[in-house]
């Protein structure tokens, strides 16, 4: 019974024990949650204080970082100006975030907010950056008039690579303000097919005349207006120079969603070949760029040759003749060797038909006084020896032969 009594007390004062444990951790739980709380209170109440520090700690590192990444990833590179307008003369530092790593750019302040395109900007002052690993890029800009009215902006885009730009407000102290120019109203017009040049050159191109084609091409009308008398701008380049544009208007409409052809005169100067390209805009965009070869005017080059041989054998003649009229001539010889005027060619003729008569007659007075004079007559002696054909010795007649040596 004892033992019995002994171990029930044992059991209940356990029993006790541990019911005041329980109780005692119950009331230690809501201590723990109130110091949890005013740990927490107390990290509010300072976290005003202790933020602008950390955020400025960590500010750079977290622009270089990670907007770089996240502005590239939505595909909207931006540009920033240090300052909103400058003059003429002074500089303005870009900078830029979002764009390509390691991509070449082109930075150019333009007036009329680039609607122009690039002829409306300064390019002679423009400036070209490379962006680093991130797609970041700083850049001074002097700051030069463009040749369109504000209002400007400064147009950075890329190089190589696939197409972006994105532009920034700025205003050119001193720069003339105007209007921008009234958008055009009117269909939409695209390329539905290669373009030809046609035509072929002539005679008068092998020897320098301008060369003439003509542009033809399919376009498209993808507005919901109709395009009426459309003024395209047709230009001509050699090498790497840029295309001279020359507007050409092309009489017709083209419906809304309907097609039709366009022909377009293309000439070059004269003297022009090699290898040319052809190009057509339309609304400030480039439709088509068309290859032509043209070939080099040898006839040019064939007249010169022959200009280079004529003339000086030309020359030579007209020198040597004016040498043969001015030189002395001596007696008995003509202007020139080998050469006698006609009439003088007629008076030697005459002398030598004189002389012939002259000849005949003193040999008719010599045979006369011979013939009266007998032989052994004094008259022999003073005979002149001239025979007529008829009356001279024969050695055939003579009876009289030499003897040689040693003949009887």
């Amino acid at each position: 019974m004892n033992g019995e009594t002994g171990t029930g007390r044992s059991t209940a004062g356990g029993t006790a024990r541990a019911l005041r444990a329980a109780r005692a951790a119950e009331r230690a739980v809501p201590r723990r949650r109130r110091r949890a709380a005013a740990v927490l209170v107390l990290c509010l109440a300072l976290a005003p204080a202790l933020l602008p520090a950390a955020t400025a700690h960590a500010a750079p590192y977290a622009i270089a970082a990670s907007a770089p990444y996240a502005i590239a990833a939505d595909g909207t590179p931006t540009v920033r100006l240090s300052a909103k307008e400058a003059g003429k003369g002074g500089t303005v530092t870009v900078t830029g975030r979002g764009w390509r790593p390691k991509a070449l750019l082109t930075l150019l302040i333009c007036g009329q907010n680039m609607i122009g395109g690039t002829n409306s900007c300064a390019n002679g002052d423009g400036r070209a950056v490379t962006t680093d690993t991130h797609g970041a890029f700083r850049r001074k800009l002097p700051v030069a008039e463009p040749p369109k009215p504000c209002p400007c902006v400064v147009h950075v885009a890329t190089v190589t690579g696939a197409a972006a730009d994105a532009e920034a407000a700025f205003k050119v102290a001193g720069h003339p303000v105007a209007p921008l120019p009234k958008e055009r109203t009117g269909g939409r017009l695209a390329v539905l097919a290669q373009p030809r040049l046609t035509g072929s050159s002539g005679l008068l191109t092998w020897f320098g005349a301008p060369a003439q084609r003509e542009l033809r091409v399919t376009v498209g009308n993808l507005g919901s207006a109709p395009a009426k008398d459309p003024v395209f701008q047709v230009g001509t380049s050699h090498g790497v120079f840029a295309p001279e544009w020359a507007e050409q208007q092309w009489r017709g409409t083209v419906p809304a969603g309907k097609k039709a052809e366009v022909r377009l005169p293309v000439e070059l100067p004269a003297g022009a070949h090699g290898d040319y390209l052809v190009s057509l805009k339309y609304g400030g965009k480039v439709l088509v760029e068309q290859p032509w070869g043209v070939g080099r005017p040898w006839g040019v080059t064939l007249f010169w040759v022959l200009l280079c041989i004529v003339v000086p054998t030309a020359v030579f003649r007209i020198g040597m003749a004016l040498v043969d009229r001015v030189r002395p001539h001596g007696p008995g010889r003509g202007r020139s060797e080998g050469r006698t005027h006609p009439a003088a060619r007629g008076h030697a003729a005459g002398r030598r038909h004189g002389a012939a008569v002259t000849g005949q007659r003193i040999r008719n007075r010599t045979s006369r006084a011979r013939d009266t004079a007998g032989p052994g007559t004094p008259g022999d002696g003073a005979a002149l020896p001239w025979f007529t054909p008829d009356t001279a010795p024969s050695t055939t007649t003579s009876t009289e032969r030499p003897t040689s040596k040693g003949s009887a």
